[in-house]
């Protein structure tokens, strides 16, 4: 088993809800919702069997939702800025509470949250859940923070539009009147929105049900105000102390490159000075803004504009296979940073008529993006089934993308749950299982990497638009990986440069070989500058172990 992370995210408002009526703009109590209990001995069992170290509980702390638990002590939020009967998991009105959605006993719902954290501990999986930095639901208030804590905005000066001490920026002598109704919603005097719109006339397609956090910038000239600290550094860094504290292994920072750097050099510093071990994730899209990010304390970037972009247009016959070398190149210097996806809440299923139209068609690129370097591969639940994100559910709409809004079920995770699944999901999951188990149980995947196409160029024994091929070695195991991303079987012959074998201390030898995916055994021939011949089935793979 070697170190390579693998994470398994999940809307854990989605994940475990089994009730299928699935009515559009639907109540909690017509469509129902999951708990933290779903997540049994038995289910995290499973996910970590499958080959996941991680797990991302997404949308556990407590958020803006239509849905009234005032008998409880939580506010009521405006529905007029609440996106969604269950509201956006990023519209956080409580930074210290979780999700009353997802507890059996609402009163009882941290309590939940923390036996779910010590079962997944069990489980042999790591925790990772969202923290939401850059804003917050329009009607924030925290009703369980700890005592002493201030609230966000409790002393700030609204009548100032910015002020490095103030949690929040303001319009003054403004009231919030958005570019739509927001009837018997006010606010006075208006926030900025959290999409940096800093004036009170956010759109429709603005994030309008959020407000901007001030770290000290002032977005008039762009100059940073960071000495003295800044009142919401402090608070901020709290609230990841506070989530550690509970045994959280590893945070999932939202939009981290809308936050100041200087603030993250700052707050991980000083949480990884209590909680070594514990990871920071950024949703960073700025490539020229990588380095900056992990040299301020982030573990891993989300490779969203290089790799993520690159793997979909070539899965949707948009670009060439040979692409793929430029964009592993254009981040190699801090590789083990970036962190590859082929799905998340943001982006749409490969499955779905927006992407690929088939989760088939994912099957190569997956497996060039768990096995060709030794980083981190998330995956979204449900993308091991081919799930297709095609559902109307309401504020979401059909955008080939699973609601992050609404109540709703997951077709496919519900049919697997009672054993309904057709063949070609059936294969979609057994596909997904057996390149996680490789990225997880083979050593070469944690060792040297070697890209072939170089010494591949196109000819009529390979298509260097429709195939990719690498190495991996480590100590005297060999994989040799071919992905083919069309759609009919290539009989091929790819070369091996002599600058790999002797790169790689490969011996010119005959190999007994066996394909890791069919269990197919047959004898390779490597020598330098020779050839090795393979069939690839159509939207398949070969991974040899040597």
């Amino acid at each position: 088993m070697n170190d390579k992370i693998l994470i398994y995210q999940v809307l854990t408002r989605l994940y475990g809800n089994r009730n299928v009526n699935r009515k559009e703009n639907g109540t909690i109590e017509e469509n129902g919702t999951g708990k933290f209990k779903d997540f049994n001995v038995k289910t995290l069992k499973h996910i970590r069997e499958m080959g996941f170290s991680h797990i991302w509980f997404t949308g556990v702390i407590r958020h803006a939702t239509q849905t009234d638990y005032t008998k409880y002590g939580i506010p009521a939020q405006h529905p007029a800025v609440v996106k969604g009967r269950a509201g956006s998991p990023y519209a956080i009105c409580d930074y210290y509470d979780v999700d009353p959605d997802l507890a059996v006993k609402v009163d009882k719902r941290m309590e939940e949250f923390e036996a779910m954290i010590a079962r997944a501990h069990k489980a042999g999986l790591k925790v990772i859940m969202d923290f939401v930095p850059n804003h917050v639901a329009r009607q924030y208030k925290s009703v369980v923070k700890p005592r002493g804590v201030k609230d966000l905005g409790a002393n700030d000066n609204s009548n100032e539009g910015f002020n490095p001490q103030n949690n929040f920026y303001y319009c003054p002598g403004c009231k919030f009147e958005p570019q739509f109704d927001v009837q018997g919603y006010e606010e006075y005097p208006a926030k900025s929105t959290g999409n940096d719109h800093f004036d009170p006339h956010p759109g429709m397609n603005d994030w309008y049900e959020t407000v901007k956090l001030n770290y000290g910038v002032d977005y008039y000239t762009h100059y940073g105000h960071f000495d003295p600290i800044p009142d919401t550094w402090n608070k901020m860094t709290d609230i990841l102390l506070f989530w550690a504290k509970k045994g959280i292994d590893g945070f999932r920072c939202d939009m981290a490159e809308m936050v100041p750097a200087a603030f993250w050099a700052w707050a991980t510093d000083k949480v990884k000075y209590r909680y070594p071990d514990i990871i920071f994730i950024g949703e960073v899209y700025n490539p020229a803004e990588y380095r900056i990010y992990i040299h301020s304390g982030f573990d891993y970037l989300y490779d969203k504009v290089g790799m993520y972009d690159t793997m979909r247009n070539v899965i949707c016959g948009n670009g060439s296979a040979s692409f793929i070398t430029g964009a592993w190149q254009s981040t190699d210097d801090i590789s083990r940073h970036m962190l590859y996806f082929l799905e998340n809440h943001d982006e749409q299923r490969v499955a779905s008529d927006f992407f690929a139209g088939d989760a088939r068609k994912g099957i190569p690129g997956l497996v060039a993006s768990v096995l060709m370097r030794s980083n981190p591969f998330m995956l979204y639940a449900a993308e091991e089934y081919g799930e297709k994100g095609m559902d109307k559910e309401g504020f979401s709409g059909v955008d080939g993308r699973t609601t992050i809004f609404d109540y709703w079920s997951i077709d496919t995770l519900c049919r697997a749950a009672d054993g309904t699944l057709s063949d070609d999901e059936q294969y979609i999951y057994t596909m997904h299982e057996k390149v996680l188990q490789i990225a997880r149980k083979e050593k070469a995947i944690d060792g040297d990497f070697y890209d072939l196409m170089y010494a591949n160029p196109w000819s009529d024994k390979f298509d260097n638009n429709r195939l990719f091929g690498f190495l991996r070695k480590k100590d005297k195991d060999i994989l040799l990986v071919v992905c083919n991303f069309s759609d009919h079987v290539a009989d091929i012959d790819v070369n091996i440069p002599a600058h790999a074998m002797r790169t790689l201390s490969i011996a010119e030898k005959a190999y007994k070989a066996k394909d890791l995916l069919t269990g197919e055994q047959q004898t390779l021939q490597l020598q330098e500058n020779g050839k090795v011949s393979m069939t690839v089935q159509a939207y398949g793979a070969r991974i040899w172990k040597l």
